[in-house]
């Protein structure tokens, strides 16, 4: 709770700062001198208010909604040998990160596969797929759960849900802007909002959300290598390489779960362009940072 109440007061900050900025560099008033009646800094907090929320709503429910759309399973009682080592390896790694136990899970899936989430630390959420758990030895899978808890103890949630929240703020903030900018000066509405607002906006919207995508997309990816990192430090990093060498050869099996609860994510590559919208770097780099980092 406390990573993010300084998170969101960090932002806030963020957004105090622009306001300033604009003002200082005399934005608002350009925009009166050209017929643009926009209270800039009211309009940046109800962007704000707005573009947090919806991160912020969705983090707090990220384990509840895990859960019901992957039809995972908590372990309450290990039923058999696989569960009881799964419980046993997660606390282990768990220990050793410094954070608290979380909840273990199984979901039906034959992709290898695992996620992590949940708001809070010290009581996350992992769960591993029934794929995974068949088909790697117990180091490699001993590995991917030492990669998801490196994504909770760095609070990899957290961090990318509010960015997400900053980067809707400004998505809304600037949209707004031009849709209100094109309708009184392109269709000299002088009072209220016209079609012509509503339209830009739209526009806009879709626009800059592509364009800011590629920001959270970045983070998302780079929070990867982050994360094997972990893996390595906790697990092993003959065991990281080997468990990413494994998803590497089953390259192209289709995965039920969304790119949001991807751990491994076995991504095909595809051209420069695409590579900017994917969640997660080429498995190819990934095994290449670890070979080339010292453990």
């Amino acid at each position: 709770m406390l990573r993010i109440a300084l998170f969101l007061l960090t932002n806030l900050a963020i957004v105090i700062v622009a306001s300033i900025t604009l003002s200082l560099l005399g934005f608002e008033g350009y925009l009166a001198a050209n017929g643009v009646d926009l209270n800039l800094s009211s309009l940046l907090v109800f962007c704000f208010v707005f573009g947090m929320a919806g991160s912020v709503v969705s983090l707090l429910l990220s384990k509840k909604m895990a859960k019901m759309g992957t039809g995972t399973q908590i372990i309450e009682q290990p039923r058999n040998t696989d569960e009881k080592w799964l419980i046993e390896t997660v606390a282990e790694l768990a220990r050793d990160a410094g954070i608290g136990m979380p909840e273990v899970g199984i979901f039906q899936s034959q992709a290898s596969n695992a996620f992590a989430t949940g708001w809070n630390r010290n009581n996350a959420l992992v769960a591993v797929s029934t794929g995974l758990l068949s088909r790697f030895s117990r180091d490699e899978a001993r590995a991917v759960m030492a990669h998801e808890i490196g994504h909770v103890a760095n609070g990899d949630m957290i961090t990318l849900a509010l960015i997400q929240g900053v980067v809707n703020t400004f998505v809304m903030f600037f949209s707004r802007v031009i849709g209100h900018t094109i309708d009184r000066v392109v269709f000299k509405t002088e009072r209220g909002h016209g079609i012509g607002f509503y339209i830009t906006t739209f526009v806009a919207e879709i626009i800059l959300g592509v364009l800011a995508s590629m920001i959270v997309f970045w983070f998302s990816r780079q929070r990867e290598f982050r994360a094997d990192a972990a893996g390595a430090h906790l697990a092993g990093a003959t065991a990281m390489i080997g468990a990413l060498e494994r998803l590497r050869a089953e390259q192209g099996a289709p995965s039920e779960l969304p790119d949001s609860m991807v751990a491994f994510g076995i991504r095909t590559g595809g051209n420069n362009m695409m590579r900017l919208f994917t969640t997660h770097p080429p498995l190819e780099e990934r095994i290449d940072a670890l070979k080339a980092a010292r453990y």
